[in-house]
């Protein structure tokens, strides 16, 4: 499955790297998951205490779970087979779409054009899918595409633009590195983000 980069996003923190787990994971047709962030808007200064009181409850609207975006730090750049990134995501909306996809850094002397991963997702009723994920980091030119910050890439990896979750209530996912080493050098940070479209 090959992805375009189509623009880029700042990294937040947070989640957890859990030690792999082998649980039986099946692939349900159809249910391919992905998440991103809410954009808030502003109000003009000098505004009236009803505009204020109004940016609070769009401020507060706006922490609900309707935006997810996060990214976990791989220690020293060192990805290991059986450390997995997971995160645990509320959606409350079966109804809007939502977009999905993967965030990552990586450095310069990453070694390779791309990277596979597995995503691991559990939904609300326990079933299980199992995605496998290119994330195409370069050009066939061998030219890096993530917006750079001194010796690192950033990039966005969209997987789905327009995502209806089937059931409400918390995703849990695993991202697992599939590039067949025990131990992945240069990719120091990925994660997840949802955002109501």
């Amino acid at each position: 499955m090959k992805n375009n980069i189509t623009h880029t996003r700042k990294p937040h923190g947070g989640g957890t790297v859990i030690p792999h787990r082998r649980n039986a994971i099946s692939r349900t047709k159809g249910q391919f998951l992905l998440l991103g962030r809410l954009r808030v808007a502003s109000f003009r200064r000098g505004g009236t205490a009803m505009t204020a009181f109004l940016f609070v409850l769009l401020f507060l609207s706006a922490c609900s779970n309707d935006s997810f975006d996060k990214r976990i730090v791989i220690p020293e750049a060192e990805w290991k087979q059986e450390n997995h990134v997971a995160f645990d995501v509320d959606i409350n909306d079966t109804i809007s779409p939502y977009e999905f996809g993967i965030g990552l850094r990586h450095l310069e002397n990453y070694r390779y054009s791309n990277l596979f991963v597995f995503l691991h997702t559990t939904m609300p009723n326990g079933n299980h899918t199992h995605d496998t994920i290119e994330c195409t980091l370069a050009t066939p030119e061998g030219k890096w595409i993530g917006k750079s910050s001194g010796s690192m890439r950033d990039l966005t990896v969209p997987l789905n633009e327009n995502l209806l979750f089937p059931l409400s209530g918390t995703y849990h996912f695993e991202i697992e590195q599939a590039m067949r080493e025990p131990v992945l050098k240069g990719i120091s940070d990925i994660g997840l983000y949802v955002e109501k479209q």
